[in-house]
């Protein structure tokens, strides 16, 4: 999301339009994960054997992160074709990860975090695309923050303490809406700074995408532990 694009008017289309490409993109993968959780919900064994298996569960959470890596660092040098397909398949992986997590909760509870976590995402989203405030300063704090969650995530798989557990869940909530207001933000200002072709304009908008893809996914997560209630 911070590689420099050179401004040029041949790629430059409205900032709604370029908006509403990003936003549209971010949908196609909630979707695709959404369909991937379905599917794994149809194939009973497979899903038992995630449970079950955690080696399978960490080697998809490796491709998971080796696939936003590669993304991240490498659209630029991508073809459109091959960026959409990366992204795509990550959100399907991701879609397979969260089943487990998922089953966890009651559908209901489920649904209506999800319905909470659209709404909170909207709100943030265009706090960042409308607010004249410079989000940079809070973005880099934020930053600096989901660094400190997932090393409290890491040493918490050791210690299991309740009260880091849930310390780490409100930190972690007020740093992804942080990260929504600025990674929107930060996609107005990479649009104001025009583009070379409609093919660089394509390659930012996917991973635009993936950026606020992530941050409603884990926002998602996150919201869960608060508004999810177990099953019986």
């Amino acid at each position: 999301m911070d590689q420099r694009i050179t401004t040029g008017s041949a790629g430059q289309v409205s900032e709604s339009s370029f908006l509403s490409r990003v936003y549209a993109w971010m949908a196609v993968g909630l979707g695709v994960s959404a369909l991937a959780s379905y599917w794994l919900l149809m194939q009973p064994g497979l899903l038992r054997m995630m449970v079950v298996n955690p080696m399978a569960m960490i080697l998809l959470i490796v491709a998971e992160i080796g696939l936003v890596i590669w993304l991240s660092a490498g659209v630029m040098r991508m073809s459109v074709p091959l960026a959409t397909t990366v992204f795509l398949i990550y959100s399907f992986l991701n879609g397979v990860t969260l089943t487990p997590i998922l089953l966890i909760y009651t559908s209901i509870s489920v649904y209506s975090t999800f319905a909470i976590t659209a709404g909170t995402f909207l709100f943030f989203s265009v706090y960042g695309m409308t607010t004249k405030k410079d989000l940079t300063s809070i973005g880099n704090l934020m930053v600096m923050g989901l660094i400190g969650i997932i090393l409290a995530g890491v040493v918490n798989l050791f210690l299991k303490s309740p009260v880091l557990y849930w310390i780490s869940t409100f930190v972690g909530i007020a740093v992804f809406l942080g990260l929504v207001a600025w990674d929107t933000q930060k996609l107005k200002s990479i649009h104001a700074m025009g583009f070379e072709s409609e093919e660089m304009q394509k390659k930012v908008a996917i991973l635009g995408a993936l950026t606020l893809y992530l941050d409603f996914i884990n926002l998602f997560i996150l919201l869960l532990r608060i508004f999810g209630k177990r099953r019986d």
